[in-house]
């Protein structure tokens, strides 16, 4: 147990343990792999399957590569709702629900905070680059495989 004989000491203490927090930054979160495959295409995107690294999501990325993206994995069936909040570049999401059926693909504007939401309850959001969707092809009803890594 450490003590203090000095409130000053306490409190110089404090400052640096609380400075040495604040150093690590959203670049510093660390996703784990999941892969997709939906109409034959199998992708490897960032997992955030737990509510630390879902809350952290893509914020402050400044660039995503052209077949990059971030799952989300939810514990329980839900309707879902994103936000852009610290976001720097446009996204589109699907939401899938836990059969893999895309309900919903919706776009997503840098730093809007208005909530964008399911239309069903949904085991995952995807999200990827604007247009990736409509670029790939991939529309709602079209059902997605996903096979978990576990690290």
């Amino acid at each position: 147990m450490l003590k203090f004989s000095h409130p000053r000491t306490l409190l110089l203490f404090l400052m640096l343990l609380l400075s040495g927090m604040s150093m690590a930054g959203p670049e510093d979160t660390i996703f784990g792999e999941v892969k997709v495959t939906v109409n034959g295409k199998t992708l490897a995107l960032e997992y955030a399957n737990t509510y630390e690294l879902r809350a952290q999501g893509l914020m402050f990325r400044e660039s995503l590569c052209t077949d990059c993206g971030m799952l989300f994995s939810y514990n329980q069936s839900r309707v879902a709702s994103m936000w852009m909040r610290n976001t720097l570049i446009p996204l589109d999401v699907a939401f899938i629900r836990k059969d893999g059926v895309i309900t919903d693909i919706k776009a997503m504007q840098a730093h809007d905070e208005t909530s964008i939401t399911s239309s069903q309850e949904v085991s995952h959001a995807w999200e990827m680059n604007k247009g990736w969707f409509k670029r790939n092809d991939i529309k709602v009803g079209d059902i997605v495989t996903i096979t978990e890594r576990h690290f």
